[in-house]
């Protein structure tokens, strides 16, 4: 998923809640009518929707679960025990999410995002841009196996030459989170990789190398894809880029050193540091250079004309915390120039919190554990045992807006169905992957969706239709399994 160890607690530990007094419709009549209202707020606020209307949905929703839960005989303080779980388990997340943006703030006033936008520009030429930004996204990825941590470091950076050369910034940012969710898949130091075959009853590596059986044609696909749509865009990237490029050398300091940065931060990942250790030394350290290269600038968002303790101090502390802009000769640069600091991911931190009361509602009555289990009675076959896998996946990301409760919650119910069925445990490992890892980001009000619309700037709807590794995958172990491609049966010892 996004980074290993983001829990303070053990997913494998999850309890599944069972109500049997609850029918199915009772389940899922809070997921209709938020639906509903998700949707006409998309209507009525379009991108603005996720500043407030969602997140006040999403409490409309868990109310009406409540009352559901009322109806059957849940108690008030069962209910807020588990909002109050749901809560104290993203709370990894949200600290992540605050220190991504203290980052993004000083690296951009040391000059690193600028430095790696203006080689960027030299290197990457408009026609390979989308593809190579999957490929670059994909092998930092399984190095760090972390796709958040994709996003907030080259993510961010990939993202500015994207806006600076005119390529739709929903492509761009459909790139990044393909090759970001590639790697996670297949590194081993990814959380969610090591928890499907924990859940399903398999080891690490056996349920990696069964899984590239799938990942790979999707990742190809992806690729041609994203290559041909490279090709097809009109960007104005070649004939305006010496004007950026002595428009962003003008502004900052530009040197080769400012890639320490962003390696060190790359390096101590792979090192198996945890996520908020390296964010925070990656974020001092962006201070640190930032006085160093750009003293003046420094100086600037310090509210004076001349470095001191105090300006170097407000200046840098106003870049991790607050939103900072930095002027240039050019008007899309000084766009793009911005920083809104730890504040500007306080909407994201909202909408996670909200969702996670809905989440914890619908668990708190037994509406998740109860959906789950009418799909893994729906259907008998082999197909159907992947599909109901695939849709219960799709489901909890929907509903518990919880990456880790839409792989946990299956594997659970669904670990003996495929016994019964003589198929190998790297069969359910591999579903869980293909479904419940990849497509969390592609929904708004999910921990993960909302994490990267609002790490990379661009809103989930625009680059939803640009995902195409995440939309691809689930579809790619659906046809597998109609047309039995490498389905391992289980071995008698």
């Amino acid at each position: 998923m996004e980074s290993q160890d983001i829990k303070p607690f053990d997913p494998k530990d999850e309890q599944l809640i069972e109500n049997k007094n609850l029918s199915l419709f009772e389940a899922l009549l809070p997921i209709f009518l938020l639906i509903g209202i998700l949707g006409y707020n998309v209507y009525a606020y379009e991108d603005s929707a996720t500043s407030g209307p969602n997140q006040f949905a999403l409490i409309i929703g868990a109310a009406i679960a409540a009352m559901v839960g009322f109806r059957n005989k849940v108690s008030y303080a069962a209910m807020m025990e588990d909002v109050s779980k749901n809560v104290k388990s993203t709370s990894g997340a949200i600290l992540i999410l605050l220190m991504v943006g203290a980052l993004s703030g000083t690296w951009l006033l040391s000059g690193v995002i600028p430095t790696m936008i203006y080689y960027g520009l030299q290197i990457l030429h408009p026609a390979i841009f989308l593809p190579a930004c999957l490929i670059i996204c994909s092998v930092i990825s399984i190095a760090t196996g972390s796709s958040w941590t994709t996003s907030a470091t080259v993510g961010i950076a990939l993202i500015g030459i994207g806006s600076t050369i005119g390529m739709p910034l929903g492509m761009v940012a459909g790139a990044v989170i393909s090759g970001a969710y590639f790697g996670d898949k297949l590194s081993p130091l990814s959380d969610t990789t090591n928890l499907a075959p924990a859940m399903a009853g398999t080891d690490l590596f056996t349920h990696i190398r069964y899984m590239t059986l799938t990942t790979v044609p999707t990742m190809v696909l992806t690729l041609i894809i994203f290559i041909f749509l490279g090709l097809a865009q009109n960007t104005s990237g070649v004939s305006d880029s010496s004007a950026t490029l002595a428009s962003i050398k003008e502004t900052f300091t530009i040197s080769p050193w400012l890639f320490l940065v962003p390696g060190i931060v790359i390096l101590l990942i792979i090192k198996k540091t945890e996520p908020l250790i390296a964010l925070l030394i990656g974020t001092l350290l962006g201070g640190l250079f930032a006085l160093i290269f750009q003293p003046e600038l420094v100086a600037k968002i310090g509210g004076s004309n001349q470095l001191s303790f105090i300006s170097g101090y407000k200046g840098v502390m106003n870049a991790i915390t607050v939103e900072t802009s930095i002027e240039t000769t050019n008007e899309m640069l000084s766009d793009l120039f911005s920083s809104k600091g730890m504040k500007g991911m306080l909407g994201t931190i909202w909408l996670i919190l909200c969702a996670m009361v809905f989440g914890g509602v619908m668990e708190a009555i037994g509406a998740l554990t109860r959906i789950t289990d009418s799909l893994l009675k729906l259907f008998h076959t082999t197909l159907g045992l992947f599909a109901s896998t695939v849709t219960s996946c799709l489901a909890l990301n929907l509903t518990a807006s919880d990456q880790y409760l839409a792989i946990v919650v299956p594997g659970k119910m669904f670990a003996k169905a495929y016994q019964d069925k003589g198929l190998a445990p790297e069969n359910l490992s591999r579903s869980l992957e293909d479904s419940g890892t990849v497509t969390s980001v592609l929904i708004p009000w999910n921990t993960c969706g909302a994490y990267q619309s609002g790490v990379l700037g661009v809103s989930t709807w625009a680059y939803l239709p640009y995902a195409f590794f995440n939309i691809i995958s689930p579809f790619m172990t659906l046809t597998f399994a109609a047309f039995n491609i490498k389905i391992k049966q289980l071995t008698t010892k």
